[in-house]
């Protein structure tokens, strides 16, 4: 199985719905004959041409806009929001206009599209173009939302996206865009609403998201080499549906849980997950639910403190591994 990045399977991905429906539709800014600010959507302007593959003005209320009419009658868009922190601009649509659409007409009206947009910290962008928002849509009811840590789940996370009849956040990890891994052959198609357990443990169960999917493996790994802490970990992936069958039967095993959020801890993804666990499988804990999130703060802008305030392999180790020999 070939291995390519996570930025090209952006790509591969968007090609792949796009050459499966001709009601698929690309816009944004810069993502035409420019491949995208991160390079990510190179090729598509060529394959599909002007039509389905469209410049926008530097306008994210526009964007979305044009995406909701186009998603209302009939087709089916795939809008790209440049840099996360910028769909606060546009947040009327994300919040109150396009996941309404389909409850407030009985269902006669879908508004079947994809918002892609690059999330997080860790690529010197400063603190206006470089913050971890997933939970800033994961309240909304009737939107979902998922993260991809892999070039794998890229693919096939966004062709279930495509294919939902309901709008969904794809958050895509700036980041991540130069890591590589393996991708089969062939067309790839996976399901909303599933976690997956990347490495088995029976001592605790680590919850991750994108970026912090790396990290947790890697703290995992130590902690087993260097504490005998055997720790399972698992990629979150879908934020909205969630996987919660997938999380509790995990603690049931573990009796311990962690999350590693990159986001800042007030009110992150995590708190409401360790809630269900809490409301769900409180008997079956041995410890502490555990947060282990970026500070309260604004990213910083310089390098070293940037590094500093997003949860480190170091500090993902030192925190299990007190929590647990305590």
């Amino acid at each position: 199985m070939p291995e390519i990045t996570y930025r090209d399977a952006v790509a591969r991905g968007i090609a792949q719905e796009m050459a499966r429906d001709p009601d698929v539709v690309f816009l944004g800014e810069d993502v035409a004959k420019a491949g995208g600010c991160f390079k990510a959507t190179v090729g598509l302007y060529e394959q599909f041409g002007p039509l389905r593959v469209r410049d926008t003005p530097i306008s994210e209320q526009a964007i979305l806009g044009a995406a909701m009419g186009a998603a209302m009658t009939g087709l089916k868009p795939i809008a790209e929001i440049m840099f996360s922190d910028f769909i606060a601009v546009c947040f009327d649509y994300i919040a109150n206009e396009f996941p309404k659409a389909r409850y407030m007409t009985n269902g006669q009206t879908k508004c079947p599209l994809v918002v892609r947009t690059g999330n997080g910290a860790g690529s010197r962008f400063g603190a206006q173009h470089s913050q971890s928002v997933e939970n800033w849509c994961m309240m909304i009811p009737g939107l979902k939302v998922v993260a991809p840590s892999s070039p794998e789940d890229v693919i096939g996370l966004l062709a279930a996206a495509v294919r939902d009849p309901d709008p969904v956040i794809f958050f895509e990890h700036k980041s991540l865009y130069p890591t590589k891994g393996v991708v089969p052959d062939g067309e790839i198609v996976d399901k909303l609403g599933t976690a997956k357990i990347l490495r088995p443990g029976k001592d605790a169960t680590i919850l991750a998201l994108a970026l912090m999917v790396p990290r947790a493996l890697a703290a995992a790994e130590r902690l087993q080499a260097e504490y005998g802490i055997n720790c399972e970990v698992i990629d979150v992936r879908s934020l909205v549906p969630l996987d919660t069958q997938t999380i509790l039967s995990s603690i049931a095993k573990t009796h311990h849980c962690f999350s590693v959020e990159e986001n800042p801890r007030l009110c992150g993804w995590g708190a409401e997950i360790m809630s269900i666990i809490a409301d769900e499988a409180f008997y079956e804990l041995d410890g502490p639910l555990v947060r282990i999130t970026t500070p309260h703060v604004p990213l910083p802008a310089a390098d070293i403190l940037e590094d500093m305030i997003l949860p480190t392999v170091d500090r993902i180790v030192e925190r299990i591994r007190t929590t647990l020999k305590a």
